[in-house]
């Protein structure tokens, strides 16, 4: 019997920043809705359903107006795994947190708020990446 593979290829459409930052994810989403005036809102666990490995469990907080998107996700999953690299984004696993921005202008735009983010004291480090460009990028796609 033949099998096929699907191979499709996603663009995505957003900026992404990586933050280090030892503080709870609750923590870090009240911290950022206070500096940059956001609505983080905590939403449903995002689950990653791998068929042999088992599955990965990311907290996730979602910021969305009629014009702007804010995503914030743990990279490491918050559920026991077997996995050796139990990540959303295994490429840049030495983030704790990815931040997905869509339609980021003024205040939100990359290098400003990239700024900002490494201003606040709950962040030690951020930096910013072409999603594109990850080996991985179609678990950032919701």
């Amino acid at each position: 019997m033949k099998t096929f593979t699907l191979d499709v290829d996603y663009e995505c459409d957003f900026a992404l920043f990586g933050l280090v930052s030892s503080t709870r994810d609750y923590t870090l989403a009240w911290t950022l809705n206070r500096a940059l005036r956001l609505r983080l809102i905590k939403q449903p666990e995002l689950l990653l359903n791998l068929l042999t490995e088992g599955r990965l469990v990311f907290t996730h907080y979602l910021h969305a107006t009629e014009t702007l998107t804010f995503r914030l996700l743990r990279n490491r999953s918050i559920a026991p795994s077997n996995l050796k690299k139990p990540f959303l984004a295994p490429d840049i696993k030495e983030y704790d947190y990815l931040l997905a921005v869509s339609n980021g202008c003024g205040d939100l735009a990359d290098e400003e708020l990239l700024h900002r983010l490494t201003a606040l004291d709950a962040v030690q480090y951020a930096c910013q990446f072409d999603p594109n460009s990850l080996k991985y990028k179609e678990n950032l796609i919701l």
